[in-house]
């Protein structure tokens, strides 16, 4: 077992299988040694989107936890992502980069507090290839009504 399954065993963390895009799209595109995650929504422990609008309905902390649960889906698509190759999360160099799209109020303005949710996670289960280049946007509305959106890069062997 690589280091990222062991992290995330020791967290209680189980990544969840591939889910089906909502649109018109595909989870991951790979070029080269960069896989391109599209934007995963927040969504409650049902599979239901996580609603919500920072600075209104939901509070810092909420959001963190709608983040660290999309960083979790996020894992799993990676992981799909990998194992079509024959490889596993053990294959990934770097989290190059993640963009985060809060659904927030005009007013707040936290919204890369909420994104710590995401990145915090990718640094406890790959230590230092889990630091990365980041953006947190807010935004006045997010597909299905959800409070976060997160899309990532990874670079793999």
């Amino acid at each position: 077992m690589t280091r990222p399954y062991e992290q995330l065993q020791k967290m209680g963390i189980q990544l969840p299988p591939l889910s089906v895009p909502a649109a018109a799209y595909v989870p991951y595109v790979q070029t080269g040694s960069l896989i391109f995650l599209s934007g995963h929504i927040a969504k409650k422990p049902d599979g239901q989107p996580w609603l919500g609008r920072l600075g209104q309905t939901m509070d810092t902390a909420q959001g963190q936890q709608a983040a660290r649960s999309i960083c979790i889906e996020l894992l799993g698509t990676l992981h799909a992502a990998l194992a079509s190759q024959g490889k596993d999360l053990g294959s990934v160099k770097r989290i190059v980069k993640v963009m985060s799209l809060v659904c927030s109020t005009p007013d707040f303005n936290e919204q890369h507090l909420v994104t710590n949710g995401c990145s915090e996670l990718l640094g406890q289960v790959f230590g230092a290839a889990g630091e990365h280049a980041r953006s947190a946007f807010g935004v006045v509305a997010i597909p299905r009504g959800s409070c976060v959106e997160i899309e990532m890069i990874a670079e793999v062997s």
